[in-house]
């Protein structure tokens, strides 16, 4: 069970994750209350707005954050155990100017990272995409690392590409690039990508 406290630090709700091996849903929250509505909440943002003015860290999930925050990287948050929304892209837009996206790397994951991308630019925010190794997510990626697993994981922060750098990256994956069609459909679909692009700068660089 996860105490959930909304900005002032007060307890608005609980989440829960379901024991290994047992059956239902991964996430269960407090329903919906005069005080608290989770698709505006985002869980640990009490704690991460005094340290998230320059960038917040998206996670999944509970377990993420609660590492991360161990580790002393203190700007994370996540979701409450549902997707990602506008409203709470609009919370974020109050406190940070971009947002470092950690979702999990299989086909659900990735279709909640291009959600967030799209979500969080409607916002006006600048987004990069994380890509940790081995498909990890964050908590996993600690464990894996106990001696330098807070300074590896700020060097992938670090290292993390923009949302269409992101999006071309994806796209080289679906293709053989040592091919001339899977260069083709690549260029075809990296043509799609940067011609979306307002900014003729971005375009060009």
């Amino acid at each position: 069970m996860f105490p959930i406290l909304d900005l002032r630090g007060n307890v608005v709700a609980f989440g829960g994750r379901k024991a290994p091996d047992a059956e239902g849903p991964k996430y269960i929250n407090t329903a919906d209350t005069p005080v608290f509505k989770k698709s505006h909440t985002m869980y640990a943002l009490n704690f991460a707005k005094a340290s998230c003015a320059e960038q917040v860290v998206l996670c999944e999930g509970y377990m993420d954050v609660i590492a991360l925050h161990q580790a002393g990287i203190t700007n994370a948050v996540a979701p409450l155990g549902t997707a990602f929304t506008r409203e709470q892209a609009r919370l974020l837009a109050r406190y940070t100017k971009e947002v470092a996206v950690t979702l999990d790397a299989d086909e659900a994951g990735k279709k909640a990272t291009d959600r967030a991308i799209e979500i969080c630019t409607d916002a006006g925010l600048k987004v990069r995409v994380v890509r940790i190794p081995d498909g990890k997510d964050p908590d996993e990626f600690l464990r894996a690392h106990p001696e330098d697993g807070a300074s590896r994981f700020r060097a992938l922060l670090d290292g993390a590409g923009n949302d269409v750098e992101y999006r071309l990256f994806e796209l080289s994956r679906q293709v053989d690039m040592s091919t001339a069609d899977g260069v083709v459909k690549f260029l075809d679909g990296a043509a799609k990508v940067l011609g979306s692009l307002d900014s003729v700068i971005e375009r060009d660089v």
